[in-house]
């Protein structure tokens, strides 16, 4: 297809963006060749992200969705990132400057986004194949954005002791609580927010993983009598993911764009290839364990986000959206 772009199927596949809390923090406006991606202040996390920093990366998944929507469509893009320094809100524009074929690898992205999905069950104990990592970094490089596996040796260790030190604190602070179940929905045709259906029902203590999920449900659960296990039982499957860490040099909202950006482009990459993933970022909610992920690990730049990645177990829950109308803005 060529010729003037389809901006509400082009928002549309945007707004299939994954989001923290599925706030869904973002407004766009079309004119014939160009769509501006906006940060909506008025979906803020005050509590668990003050500076905008996980929502404007959510942002920017947005952008690289759109991007690669336009390319299917048969369209050539260019995208500029924070364009307007007055306009702090105003995230990037994506300008379409001609006409040509999406490659097989642009289409096979762009088909997987319907398709993608967080999945927060266990993953299968199936190895994340190292190749496959190996082209995820590839990808997110070219967006300016390091990636490093800290699922192994002593950056596991570290990495899972600063996020359940995290999901800890955050467990404890009733402001974070409160937040928390505002963004956690009941109804099923909820257009934002996190549905409960799409929450695992079990105590996220007792998994069988070394790495902590946030829990949605926390305040909510009732202590039940520990089920007696038989001494011949089989010890449980312990999922083993792979767990990556994307960063930047910046830290500043230039930064954060490319990575949602670069977390786009692996989201899909890993979903055209069978996986999924869900992301892990209490200990970057945090300022004092994102700086001592820094330290601990000797990272040269910012930690943005750590993705947990694998083999699903199951089909994920698909969590609403808001319609186009309700953020498309078109202009002459």
């Amino acid at each position: 297809m060529t010729g003037a772009p389809d901006w509400d199927q082009v928002v549309e596949a945007a707004t299939r963006a994954p989001s923290i809390h599925n706030t869904q923090p973002w407004r766009f406006t079309a004119t014939a060749d160009r769509l501006e991606v906006r940060f909506d202040p008025e979906r803020f996390l005050p509590i668990l992200d003050p500076t905008h920093r996980q929502q404007v990366i959510s942002c920017g998944v947005a952008v690289e969705f759109a991007a690669l929507a336009l390319r299917a469509q048969g369209l050539d893009v260019a995208v500029d990132v924070a364009p307007e320094p007055s306009d702090a809100d105003h995230l990037a524009t994506v300008r379409v400057t001609g006409a040509r074929p999406a490659g097989e690898d642009e289409q096979a992205l762009a088909d997987a986004i319907p398709q993608r999905h967080t999945t927060r069950a266990p993953f299968l104990p199936q190895e994340v194949p190292v190749e496959l990592i190996d082209r995820l970094q590839a990808d997110a490089g070219d967006y300016g954005v390091w990636v490093e596996n800290v699922s192994r040796d002593d950056a596991e260790l570290i990495t899972v002791f600063l996020i359940d030190r995290a999901e800890q604190a955050e467990e404890s602070d009733p402001a974070y609580r409160a937040e928390l179940e505002v963004w956690l929905r009941t109804d099923p045709d909820a257009v934002d927010g996190v549905p409960v259906d799409a929450v695992p029902g079990d105590d996220p203590a007792a998994r069988p993983s070394n790495w902590s999920i946030r829990d949605f449900l926390v305040g909510q659960r009732t202590a039940r009598p520990a089920v007696p296990v038989a001494d011949d039982a089989p010890p449980p499957v312990v999922e083993r993911p792979a767990v990556l860490l994307l960063g930047t040099m910046g830290d500043d909202r230039t930064a954060w764009v490319q990575a949602g950006r670069a977390l786009g482009r692996v989201l899909l990459r890993l979903t055209a290839a069978g996986l999924a993933a869900s992301p892990m970022t209490q200990a970057l909610d945090w300022p004092a364990t994102r700086t001592r992920l820094t330290v601990e690990l000797s990272l040269v730049g910012h930690p943005q986000m750590l993705v947990r990645l694998g083999w699903p177990s199951a089909p994920a829950t698909a969590t609403g959206r808001r319609p186009v109308a309700e953020v498309l803005t078109t202009s002459d």
